[in-house]
């Protein structure tokens, strides 16, 4: 077996030190004999959404998201859709999880179109607004009830459409705006979420979710042999005792 990722916009989305995510990827899969390719997809690359598993897309500054977007919709857009519709796992990150909703609208200037992949908008209101920042823990009905544990610290507002399910519930932090106790958005093995750190060094159960998830796909039936994860555990509780 081989598990297929690709990295889109490495080099402008990668401010929370997101690689972390796919060398956890890696690791995790090739640790139980399972290959793993990565291919890096930049601005003007051309996608091809049949040649990937899973897809990752990490966060980044205002001026390198909207050029991240322009991108997506004008040339990665219909593949990654085709793709997730298809049922590839997509994982995305704080701006790359803003820039698969409908739009995220600044404190000025002009919305930034999004990829309307999930049914989400996000909205930053005003610099006299507080950040939403510090560790989270959430419980996740895909881990039936366990917890994630994470850092966040953004600006903008997410609110869920009905066509999205959360993540999971915000047990500590602020999640996607603060009011709701909602953090992250579902919508079939897409994934989009504020929580980073990276995020799944400390969240072995739900890396492992995205590996079965993409590899299922491509083989059908497949069980993930387990780990010795205490390591994982230990930073995990440490992080939900932090929070």
């Amino acid at each position: 077996m081989e598990l297929r990722i690709c990295h889109l916009y490495p080099d402008l989305l990668n401010l929370y030190g997101d690689r972390g995510n796919l060398i956890t990827l890696t690791n995790r899969a090739r640790w139980r004999g399972i290959g793993v390719t990565v291919t890096d997809c930049r601005v003007r690359d051309p996608l091809d959404g049949e040649a990937h598993d899973l897809f990752f897309i990490g966060g980044g500054e205002d001026r390198q998201q909207k050029l991240a977007a322009d991108d997506l919709r004008s040339r990665k857009g219909s593949a990654l859709r085709e793709a997730a519709e298809a049922g590839a796992v997509v994982l995305a990150v704080c701006g790359g999880y803003q820039l698969l909703g409908h739009y995220y609208r600044p404190a000025d200037g002009e919305d930034l179109i999004g990829l309307g992949l999930m049914d989400l908008t996000t909205v930053h209101p005003g610099p006299s607004a507080r950040r939403l920042i510090g560790n989270i823990v959430i419980r996740s009905p895909l881990l039936n009830g366990a917890t994630m544990v994470g850092f966040e610290n953004h600006g903008g507002r997410t609110r869920l459409g009905p066509g999205a399910a959360p993540l999971g519930e915000v047990i500590r932090g602020f999640g996607n705006n603060g009011e709701d106790r909602a953090e992250g958005a579902v919508y079939r093995h897409v994934y989009g979420t504020y929580l980073h750190g990276p995020l799944l060094p400390k969240n072995p159960a739900f890396a492992d979710h995205l590996i079965l998830a993409a590899l299922r796909r491509r083989y059908g039936t497949v069980t993930l042999s387990p780990l010795d994860d205490h390591v994982e555990s230990d930073a995990h509780a440490a992080a939900v005792a932090r929070a």
